[in-house]
């Protein structure tokens, strides 16, 4: 199996610091290096650095080209300047997510930044939406590196360690190009931080000397864990083809002035409601919720599924995502969860489980 699996421009450097490295996208990816705890832990406290060259890069030109991603992307891109970054989905005409990505305004085109697991079936539907349009989809994955800065000292490691000073200057959601390189102020942990697009050699070279001076190497363990406290969805958990950003809470993302793909659909969840949704669950009890574990009432009845669930390292509390019957997602409702025979009440609360002091 692992002979057909890719590896990232570091996979050497990850097996020469011993991290435990697992199937994951197609590729063969560090989990932890450390501990995912350890590792948590220094992203929430100093910074973190994590190898995610995995995610795909499609650059999209053309005569048509805001008109086509406005088309495909469910956020507004029309008057974006360059510079300025767009989180959003595209979906199926059923309303079903294709995909969650970033949209990147550049100047002269746009990059979509994809999720590994999604990149051949996000380029050849993009391929196929592009008839009538007079653009270009162009696959670049293969040729970018990407490494991701995160932490509260992030920008001082950005901009000293690494020596882009202009990092200092970026708000969240927008982006620089210097010498070939694209540095944004995003990520997917809830504190500040910065995704750094290269190639290969400027990221081998970015990574010895951020571990050089200090910074914790980390593994998709703990990016699971960061994401999933600060209440950032994941594709194939609580984003799917059948999972819509409206069940998922994600309406905001969905421009529903705008004509694109699935907008009718998601309209009209958004008038009439629909019949799931997801929350958040706080459990009263150090047991750990686990995906695909049944979500009960009071009496028994069995009324949705966990979709990720932790004992949070930062909180220190049993927490998860879990897909609902929509009359039992209001905040404080009191359900439990079903783990291992036994059942453990808890109540409805915020997605968001941890906020961080950094301001936006």
């Amino acid at each position: 199996m692992e002979d057909n699996l890719k590896q990232t421009c570091l996979y050497d450097k990850h097996v020469a610091l011993g991290a435990k490295m697992s199937p994951f996208a197609g590729f063969m990816m560090p989990i932890q290096y450390s501990s995912i705890v350890q590792e948590h832990q220094a992203v929430r406290g100093r910074c973190g650095v994590f190898d995610v060259s995995h995610m795909g890069e499609v650059f999209v030109s053309g005569e048509d080209a805001e008109k086509y991603v406005n088309h495909v992307f469910t956020n507004d891109v029309r008057g974006m300047e360059p510079g300025a970054i767009l989180y959003g989905m595209m979906l199926y005409p059923d309303g079903g997510v294709v995909d969650d990505l970033l949209v990147y305004r550049m100047a002269g085109c746009y990059l979509l930044v994809v999720n590994a697991a999604n990149v051949d079936k996000d380029v050849e539907w993009l391929q196929k939406q592009a008839a009538g349009f007079n653009v270009t989809v162009d696959n670049q994955s293969d040729r970018w590196g990407q490494l991701a800065v995160q932490g509260p000292e992030a920008e001082k490691v950005v901009a000293e360690v690494l020596g882009f000073g202009k990092a200092r200057e970026l708000s969240f959601y927008t982006f620089f190009c210097e010498d070939g390189k694209i540095v944004s102020r995003t990520g997917y942990t809830g504190e500040d931080g910065f995704e750094i697009y290269a190639p290969v050699e400027d990221i081998r070279n970015y990574w010895d000397r951020l571990l050089a001076n200090g910074v914790e190497p980390c593994g998709l363990g703990c990016r699971d864990t960061l994401r999933f406290e600060a209440g950032l969805p994941l594709y194939g958990d609580e984003l799917s083809a059948e999972i819509s950003p409206i069940e998922a809470g994600l309406g905001m993302f969905c421009k529903l002035d705008k004509d694109f793909i699935g907008r009718d659909v998601l309209a009209r969840q958004k008038a009439e409601g629909t019949a799931r949704k997801l929350v958040g669950i706080e459990i009263f009890d150090k047991a750990v919720p686990r995906a695909g574990y049944p979500v009960l009432t009071p009496e028994g009845e069995e009324v949705g599924v966990v979709t990720t669930g932790y004992h949070s390292i930062s909180l220190d509390r049993s927490i998860c995502f879990a897909l609902v019957r929509s009359e039992y997602s209001a905040l404080d409702t009191p359900l439990s969860i079903g783990i291992r025979k036994k059942v453990f009440p808890g109540k409805v609360v915020k997605k968001r489980f941890y906020k961080t002091n950094y301001k936006k």
